[in-house]
């Protein structure tokens, strides 16, 4: 089982692996040499022919095989691992720059989550491969034949029987590769989809507790975990019902070889001291075949994951363009736009949108009406559209992917803080910021003066920034949103879950930005689309009502009953009414 695709993308591992058979065959052949000079060592003692200088000469060689064998274990370990280590490295850096070039339109094909597992779980599986079972592997037909060529002129018959056993394992192995290709094919495809849908559901979880409908999710969840150990359960079985098939033909070839041995030792063919030999070198013809076997399972497991990781590389990559974005602020023309998930359930329906550098275009409406599908394709993350979305002129399908995600930045509710410094994190959105610049677009998100008395720029964040309040966090993702200067900017509920304060503030920032930038806005919160250009309510894929908000108030539609509902909860979230003792009024404090 050589995969030779996955072989080409070995780089320096290849070496490593001759590397280790080389040393695991002399670690072999000092322990042969012994095995030898203890035969022949005996065999003088049969023969009352021990003398001193025999003890010596037996000391000496076991001296040195012991020392060739430690040497030669200690090789083959870091040989093995260098293998395991380099070939993960090369892999995980595959899959990376596969990402890269396939851009934010990767979500359209695969899911986030098997990618997740591929790159991780998926690639940790193939370091056995190619630190365990490649080099056992081509040992295992290595070792066999030298044992032979060295057992032969002492005894050819039991030389022969011996080898002729030692192909019993591969052909288990083989048996069992067949039945074990699509059990795991299939072990893989249930793991992926439960990792799927616990990634969803756990990022809905919010949503999933409103509407009451956890407690779906968690039976349809536990019918994929039982599925799933259910799979689990027949991939061991498999693999132990196979290991005893090879105990079986390893202790019973290693048993003919000895009953031969012994039995040519009784008729005269062959002295004590070669019977003992065979004896003990018989089982050196089954061990490597039958490690091989255990690390032949393990490197199953790894080819299904590969096979996984070999889909996600031939993913289809987005055409290279040549039509350039033209400089400065990027215009936004929709145009009949329609959009599916799945065929004949339209997530969009013929929207038609414009926006404008200088002024704010808003979106806003209940979950599920394809406000953030809108943004997904404004940043290239969805494809696949009918009609038409230009930038600046330019069809979004047909601009250069590096291009758009240079000049188009989203803003989410959900902007991720890696673990490491304020100035690390901001740095990621322009790598040769000056501390100058860092601190400009801290001033304007306001939190300059709070890291000032902490480390300033050195300041730690912890992974997803969880020593800093969800407003700090919200209010940092927009500084480094900012430092990216680009074109447009696509706002997507970036003021969810913040407190009063930072809303402020994220919203102030939001249109000074406008005034130079081209600026879509998506929230909810009615109150924050006040001051826009443009508010578009949408329903169910298509754009219900548009205008400004004075606009939409007196039109009376879906909009304006909307806003004073939201009015009348902002109002009583404000108020408190206390009851006074009886025989008083309840005031409002």
């Amino acid at each position: 089982m050589i995969n030779k695709r996955l072989l080409s993308l070995a780089g320096d591992a290849k070496r490593q692996i001759v590397r280790n058979v080389l040393f695991q065959w002399l670690s072999m052949l000092s322990g042969a040499a012994l095995t030898f000079g203890l035969g022949w060592f005996i065999q003088l003692m049969s023969e009352d022919r021990a003398d001193i200088s025999a003890l010596w000469c037996i000391l000496a060689v076991f001296t040195a095989a012991v020392l060739l064998r430690v040497f030669c274990g200690s090789a083959a370990g870091r040989a093995s691992f260098r293998a395991g280590s380099g070939v993960k490295k090369i892999l995980r850096q595959t899959v990376y720059e596969k990402l890269l070039c396939l851009g934010p339109s990767y979500i359209g094909q695969t899911a986030t989550s098997e990618v997740v597992q591929v790159a991780t779980e998926g690639v940790d599986q193939t370091e056995v491969y190619f630190s365990k079972y490649l080099p056992q592997l081509f040992y295992s037909v290595l070792a066999p034949t030298t044992l032979f060529l060295l057992l032969a002129p002492v005894y050819l018959p039991a030389a022969v029987c011996l080898l002729l056993c030692v192909p019993l394992i591969p052909l288990t192995i083989v048996a069992v590769q067949k039945l074990a290709k699509r059990l795991l094919a299939r072990y893989w495809s249930a793991y992926a989809g439960l990792g799927d849908s616990f990634l969803e559901n756990l990022q809905g979880l919010t949503t999933l507790k409103i509407y009451r409908a956890d407690g779906a999710k968690q039976a349809e969840m536990n019918r994929e975990a039982e599925h799933f150990r259910k799979i689990t359960m027949k991939v061991l079985s498999l693999q132990l019902n196979s290991i005893i098939v090879m105990d079986l033909i390893a202790y019973g070839g290693s048993a003919a070889g000895m009953i031969l041995s012994a039995g040519g030792y009784a008729g005269g063919a062959i002295s004590l001291g070669d019977a003992l030999t065979i004896a003990l070198l018989s089982a050196e013809f089954f061990l490597p075949m039958r490690l091989l076997g255990s690390y032949f399972h393990i490197a199953m497991n790894g080819m299904a994951a590969i096979d996984k990781l070999f889909h996600i590389l031939d993913l289809k990559e987005p055409k290279k363009s040549e039509q350039s974005l033209p400089k400065g602020a990027l215009s936004v023309v929709f145009r009949d736009v329609s959009f599916f998930y799945e065929a004949h359930r339209p997530v969009l329906k013929n929207i038609v949108l414009e926006a404008v550098p200088g002024r704010i275009l808003s979106l806003t409406g209940g979950s599920g009406s394809g406000k953030s599908t809108l943004a997904a394709l404004v940043t290239g993350q969805l494809r696949g559209y009918t009609g038409s979305i230009a930038l600046g002129g330019v069809e979004v399908s047909m601009a250069d992917q590096q291009q758009l995600s240079q000049r188009v930045t989203l803003v989410s509710s959900a902007g991720y803080l890696f673990a490491g410094t304020i100035g690390e994190n901001l740095r990621m959105a322009l790598p040769n910021a000056g501390d100058d610049e860092l601190w400009q677009v801290l001033e304007e998100v306001c939190l300059a003066e709070f890291l000032q008395a902490r480390n300033g720029l050195e300041t730690r964040l912890s992974e997803r920034g969880a020593n800093f309040s969800g407003g700090q966090r919200q209010r940092l993702c927009l500084a480094r949103a900012l430092l990216r200067d680009s074109d447009l900017y696509v706002f997507d509920e970036a003021t969810s879950n913040v407190d009063a304060e930072s809303e402020a503030l994220i919203m102030a920032t939001v249109t000074r930005l406008a005034e130079r930038k081209t600026v879509i806005l998506i929230s909810h919160r009615l109150s924050n689309l006040i001051n826009t250009s443009c508010i578009c309510l949408m329903k169910s894929g298509t754009i219900m009502e548009r205008g400004t908000h004075e606009e939409l108030l007196e039109n009376g539609g879906d909009y304006a009953v909307l806003f004073r509902e939201q009015e009348a909860l902002e109002r009583y979230g404000n108020t408190v009414e206390y009851q006074r003792p009886a025989g008083r009024k309840a005031v409002a404090i």
